[in-house]
């Protein structure tokens, strides 16, 4: 079954010709199914190019998704056009009466700034503190995962010497758990960021369960004790050239980035980059649509209220 998407969103182009399954706005009226309901917070500053990696590994799914964007102000963005924003995109307030099956709030480009520093903050925790309400399941991706060990968890980030940017390689710490079936013992992951969040903290909580980790990377899979909300550190979404568009972006800029680790062949930024994690990114997604949204969410999602998911 197909990601239903706006018939007018340029990811639904680029994904037909990649014979990905997009089911348009029209064609989706006339079936009678009960899809999904997804709501993407897209916190990156290129819209498009996130909305696009992630309806990619969402439309790897058997179960038919309908998506519905949001953003977090309705301010100007650099990198995308108005007319895209305001004819894709919703405000929080156009939502809060609303329920779903799954949110999805990705990363963002913060890395060095104090959470209570970021402009947007408040509206962060305000949806954070929704989603809990609101949606079934939540997957918070990178920055979005940091945000929200601190808010839920009073659990707070350091930050590394240098950069992590790269493509490491993960193990799994539990077998048996749904999110990780056909997994590999050992898989790779990209992983682009300034902080990390102590492994050994994260272990020790209560409410918290490592799921897969990293020598260098550190806690890569993490799930809370409902299994309600699943924290990716990574960016299992990446396409094989994004590492490569920002190393090039801040060469560009005058800056000095290490070359990313583990991505080029024979760590030659002059050489295509190899892709090794693209597997494993639509399992992840596939594993998190089956068995922590389409298995748990309530049919009629007005019941949704005072439900815990795995009762």
């Amino acid at each position: 079954m197909p990601v239903k998407v706006p018939d007018s969103l340029p990811a639904s182009a680029i994904l037909r010709g990649e014979n990905i399954f997009v089911m348009s706005e029209t064609r989706a009226e006339a079936q009678n199914i009960r899809p999904l309901k997804l709501l993407i917070l897209n916190l990156m500053p290129n819209k498009i190019e996130t909305e696009t990696q992630l309806l990619r590994l969402l439309g790897n799914s058997p179960l038919q998704v309908d998506v519905e964007l949001l953003r977090i102000h309705n301010r100007p963005s650099k990198h995308t056009p108005c007319d895209h924003m305001n004819a894709f995109y919703r405000d929080f307030e156009q939502v809060r009466g609303n329920n779903y099956d799954g949110l999805i709030i990705t990363g963002a480009p913060l890395g060095d700034l104090e959470f209570e520093e970021v402009a947007y903050w408040d509206e962060i925790r305000a949806i954070i503190d929704w989603s809990q309400q609101h949606a079934t399941s939540v997957l918070f991706l990178c920055w979005a995962a940091h945000a929200a060990f601190y808010h839920l968890y009073g659990i707070k980030r350091y930050l590394r010497e240098e950069k992590i940017s790269g493509v490491f390689q993960h193990r799994r710490v539990h077998e048996h758990v749904p999110l990780l079936r056909g997994f590999d013992d050992e898989f790779w992951v990209p992983h682009s960021r300034y902080a990390q969040v102590s492994l050994d903290q994260l272990k020790a909580h209560g409410d918290l369960k490592v799921l897969a980790e990293s020598d260098v990377a550190g806690a890569y899979l993490v799930v809370d004790q409902n299994n309600r909300n699943l924290f990716v550190t990574g960016h299992p979404e990446y396409t094989r050239t994004t590492l490569q568009d920002e190393y090039r972006r801040d060469l560009a800029a005058g800056l000095t980035p290490q070359v990313p680790n583990h991505y080029y062949p024979e760590d030659d930024p002059t050489r295509p980059p190899r892709a090794s994690w693209h597997a494993h990114g639509a399992l992840l997604f596939s594993n998190w649509l089956n068995y922590y949204v389409y298995q748990q969410t309530p049919f009629d999602l007005n019941d949704m209220a005072g439900m815990t998911p795995w009762e």
